[in-house]
C-alpha cells in the first residue's frame, strides 16, 4: 500500500500539515492599561482643554505622578504568549499629560520604548543586629543551655513552691 506513495512526498506532507495549524492554536494579542489614540490626542489644546475634557475625552489616568497631582500618566502595553507561555511585549505607549493648578492642560508628551532609562538593581545584604556567628557556632553555642528533659525552674506563685502550668 506505501510503496506507491514515495517517502519524501509523505514526509512533505506532514511537514505541510504541521506548519497550516501554526497559527490556528497562537493566542490573540492581550492590551493592559488604557491606550491613547493618536487622533484623541489631537483632539486635546494645550490652554483651553480641562482635567473634565481629558477624562470624558480617554477617561481617567492609568497613574498620577507620586508628588505631583497635575501630571497625569496614561500607560499600555500590547503583550502576546510566547515560547512556555511567558508574556512578551510587542508595544508599550506612555502618555504624560500635565495641568496647572486651576486644572488647565499645558503639557502632551509621548514616551516609547526607546525613552526608557535602564535600572541596575544594587546587590548587598542589610546588617542584622546580632553577632556574626556561622550556622555551627550558633547550633553548637546554645549546647548546655537548656534543662535536660524540658524541666524548666520552678516559680513560685501565690500558693507557694508549685510550678505554673504551660
Amino acid at each position: 500500500m506505501f510503496q506507491h506513495f514515495p517517502t519524501r512526498r509523505l514526509i512533505a506532507l506532514t511537514i505541510a500539515i504541521g506548519l497550516a495549524g501554526c497559527d490556528m492554536f497562537q493566542a490573540a494579542p492581550q492590551l493592559h492599561g488604557n491606550k491613547v489614540d493618536a487622533d484623541q490626542l489631537k483632539e486635546l489644546t494645550p490652554g483651553t482643554s480641562t482635567r473634565a475634557d481629558v477624562t470624558a475625552l480617554i477617561g481617567s489616568p492609568t497613574q498620577r505622578a507620586t508628588f505631583d497631582d497635575n501630571t497625569w500618566i496614561y500607560v499600555s502595553e500590547v503583550t502576546r504568549p510566547r515560547i512556555a507561555r511567558t508574556m512578551g511585549v510587542e508595544q508599550q505607549n506612555v502618555v504624560v499629560l500635565t495641568f496647572d493648578d486651576r486644572g488647565i492642560l499645558r503639557g502632551i508628551q509621548t514616551k516609547s520604548a526607546d525613552d526608557s532609562l535602564p535600572v541596575s538593581v544594587v546587590e548587598r545584604t542589610t546588617p542584622s543586629p546580632g553577632s556574626e556567628a556561622s550556622f555551627l557556632q550558633q547550633l553548637f553555642g546554645n549546647i548546655g543551655r537548656f534543662n535536660a528533659m524540658g524541666a524548666s525552674t520552678t516559680s513560685s506563685g501565690p500558693s507557694g513552691g508549685a510550678p505554673k502550668p504551660f
